[in-house]
């Protein structure tokens, strides 16, 4: 299988929220490395900042999430299979170095936690080696049909 088809397979984004462009290595269990293009024809340039283009923080941290689904997926594809992983949590969140259009955003996640459906990443985020960002996150799978997750403060973009 082509490794678009694979992203395509595992994540249920689309254009513009796909933030994966290809996965360079993974270690299923341990860690995941994914590459994101960043292009000035990203529809979030037009706006932020359109004489100074800066891929926004939060967008960063999504495409940081997207990876670790993609990690989860590799960990243990029938956990994930047919569901949604939903982002949970974000702590220690730091942004070190803008990311501008060009740059190649290189994001690793390490699976520090699995119990059940909720898992914990560290995710690290680099232009050209340098650290542009690094937060640990959160997530859950769930059917997609599921509406109620018990009391559990969800973002579900």
């Amino acid at each position: 299988m082509e490794p678009w088809r694979e992203i395509l397979k595992t994540l249920p984004h689309r254009y513009p929220f796909l933030l994966v462009d290809r996965v360079e290595e993974v270690i299923p269990g341990e860690r995941l490395v994914a590459l994101k293009n960043v292009t000035f024809n990203e529809p979030f340039f037009m706006g932020h900042f359109p004489d100074h283009p800066v891929m926004p923080g939060v967008l960063i941290l999504e495409a940081m999430a997207q990876a670790g689904a993609m990690l989860a997926g590799h960990t243990d594809p029938a956990a994930v299979q047919g569901r949604l992983v939903y982002f949970m949590a974000i702590d220690k969140a730091r942004f070190r170095k803008p990311v501008i259009p060009g740059d190649q955003l290189l994001l690793e996640l390490t699976l520090q936690k699995r119990r059940r459906e909720i898992w914990r990443f560290q995710g690290v985020a680099r232009v050209k080696g340098a650290v542009v960002a690094e937060a640990e996150l959160m997530a859950m799978t769930r059917n997609a049909e599921e509406s109620g997750l018990e009391g559990a403060e969800v973002d579900h973009g």
